[in-house]
Parts: structure tokens; sequence; C-alpha cells
């Protein structure tokens, strides 16, 4: 979240210093249509606050949540599990035995849903090819052009938090290159898959195979920051946009107070954000309706955004990522010699498919 709160500093520096506004553009059909979507969504939005969201993280249904049902169910399946582990640690004192067998079928259904994933992700680069043809045959080359600005302002942004994070990195004693190295195959999914939920299993595997993480650390950093923390969707992308709505409505930005507002409502609006396509929408709906700005001028920005939205997943799950190592290093529990190694992920070769599609 502290990232985060960064971030949405970043997204206004960078809107300021590209000159960013909304005054003066022109909405086409596609544009209409997207921004009537968001102002009948205003209200849902509107209704997202903290006291509200809280609740939702207890699952009613942990099985449903399972399934991805809710906006907060990765949240919610890990208090869930937080629960299961509570009563398994009882179980494991008290009837050593039966927990034995406990342990051996969470070790199973491990090793079975980590195979599932690596099938998945040997399918990726076809799957990769189809999204991006899609994408380029959906976006007009004049829209491109016109909103050129905003592409460029919103992955400047994007790499100077990569910078953030590796800075973060170096803090805590470890070497950011290294550490960059051996995060690259998982964000070149992030950044090809634009789903933060996808990426969850690689997330865990990159940092306690390549990073030195321990499981527990990794678990709840990648899970939570699917959900929460989202320096790309929840951070950037809010901020930004909320800076060039404003003086539609004769509001200057750049003044402190607006600024602080701002800041504050992104980093606590982060909260319970869908991480899967479209939770960076929701968290615009979130900041513009609680900035009291025009919801519906977001939809200006349709043509262009699954060209920005491919880079802040990557950040997105950039952050769930330092946030582990960072906090691992400081308890000290990291495995440095791991680190230190070149230990590759046990993907077979799927990491070195993601690196071909990237190239």
């Amino acid at each position: 979240m502290l990232t985060t709160l960064v971030a949405a500093g970043v997204g206004i520096g960078m809107a300021k210093l590209f000159g960013l506004t909304a005054v003066g553009l022109t909405a086409g059909a596609a544009e209409v249509a997207q921004g009537a979507v968001l102002q009948n969504s205003q209200a849902s939005a509107t209704a997202v606050t903290l006291p509200r969201v809280a609740p939702s993280f207890i699952p009613a249904n942990p099985f449903l949540d399972m399934t991805g049902a809710r906006k907060t169910s990765t949240i919610a399946v890990v208090v869930f599990s937080i629960f299961i582990g509570l009563g398994a640690t009882g179980m494991a004192l008290k009837k050593p035995a039966q927990f034995a067998s406990f342990e051996s079928f969470v070790d199973v259904a491990q090793a079975v849903t980590i195979q599932v994933v690596k099938m998945v992700l040997r399918l990726t680069p076809c799957g990769v090819f189809a999204l991006m043809a899609q994408v380029v045959a959906k976006t007009s080359t004049i829209d491109i052009v016109k909103l050129l600005s905003f592409v460029l302002a919103s992955y400047s942004a994007i790499l100077v938090m990569f910078g953030v994070h590796l800075a973060l990195i170096a803090l805590v004693g470890l070497d950011p290159v290294r550490y960059l190295k051996k995060v690259l195959p998982l964000l070149v999914f992030a950044f090809t898959s634009r789903s933060s939920a996808a990426a969850i299993p690689m997330n865990i595997q990159t940092q306690t195979q390549a990073l030195g993480t321990p499981t527990g650390t990794a678990n709840f950093a990648a899970s939570f920051g699917a959900t929460m923390g989202r320096n790309g969707c929840a951070g950037i992308y809010p901020a930004m946009l909320a800076v060039m709505i404003a003086p539609t409505v004769g509001i200057d930005p750049y003044t402190f107070s607006f600024m602080a507002m701002l800041m504050a409502v992104v980093t606590i609006g982060s909260i319970g954000v869908a991480r899967v396509g479209g939770g960076a929408t929701f968290a615009a709906l979130i900041v513009l309706s609680a900035m009291n700005l025009p919801v519906a001028l977001a939809g200006l920005l349709i043509s262009i955004e699954p060209l920005i939205d491919m880079g802040r997943t990557a950040l997105n799950v950039s952050g769930s990522a330092t946030a582990g190592t960072v906090a691992s290093r400081l308890m000290g529990q990291t495995d440095v010699e791991v680190f230190n190694s070149d230990a590759r992920l046990d993907l077979q070769g799927a990491d070195d498919a993601l690196l071909q599609v990237a190239r």
C-alpha cells in the first residue's frame, strides 16, 4: 500500500510533466458507449468503502470464492486458508498422526495444481499471440496517435515505479540486477496475460525457488498483492485519470489539497480492487466518484486501454514480488544462497517460451 501511495504521486507527476488533460478531447461511438457503462457503474463504485469492503474479506462460502466469483475472492480464500492453517496447527499438536495425513493431502493437491499450471504455461505463447492480434485489430491508429501522450506518460510512470521497486531491493541489501534477471520471466508472463490472478502460482514459485523467500511469505505476498496495493492499476492509472479530468470541471489538480486527497483516496481505494482484466477501470470509478469527478470521461481512454494494461499488470505483479522479497529480507528469512545462485524455476522450459514471446 505504501508503494501504491508512491505510485499515485508518480502518476500525478507524469501527468504534470506531459501536460495531460481531458479538455478538448472528442469522444467517438465506442468511447461514448464505454462512458455510459462507467456512468451506470458509478453507484456500485461509490458504495465501495473500507468499512463496507472489510466484511467481504470473510468468506461466507469459501468454495464459491475459490471460483473467483467476487472481487475480494482472493483475500477471502487467503483468510479461509488462515483458519484452516490454525486448525491444522492445533491438530498437529494434539493428533500428529491425523495431521500427517492432512499434510500429505495438501502436498499432493499443491503438486497437482502446479502441474496444471505448467500445462497452461506451455500453451501460453499461442494464447498470447491471439490476444495481441485482437488488440491490434480493435485499436484505432488515429486514436492511438491522439492519445499517445497518455500512453507515453503511463509507461514513463511505470518505468519509474519499477525503479522504485529495485531501489527497495537494494535498500535491504540484495542485488537489484540479479533480482531483475530472476523475476523477468514472471514479469513477461504478467505483461502478456494481463492478469495478476493468473500470475499468482508463478509469482510464488519465483519467490521461493529463485529469490529464496519462505513459502508462507511468498504465498501471502502474491495472494494479497493480486488484490490490494496494485501499483499500476490502482495507483498510477486512477491518479493520472483524475488529474486529466479535474480541469474539465474547473478544478486545478495541482493544488496541495487536491493532490493530498487524491493520493489518500487512491491508497485506500486500492483495497479489494479486482485482480483480473478491468480492475483498473473499477479502481478509477472508485477514485473519480470519491473526488466528485465525472466518471463518463474515463470512457475516452477505451481505445488505448489494452496497450497500457499490459505494462500496468507487470508492475502490479512486480509490486507483490517486491513486497514478499523485502519482507522476507527484513525478517531475516531470505535464503541468500538461493538468491545468489543461478537457480531457475522448475517450469519445464515455459519461462524460455515466454521470453521468446517477449522478443
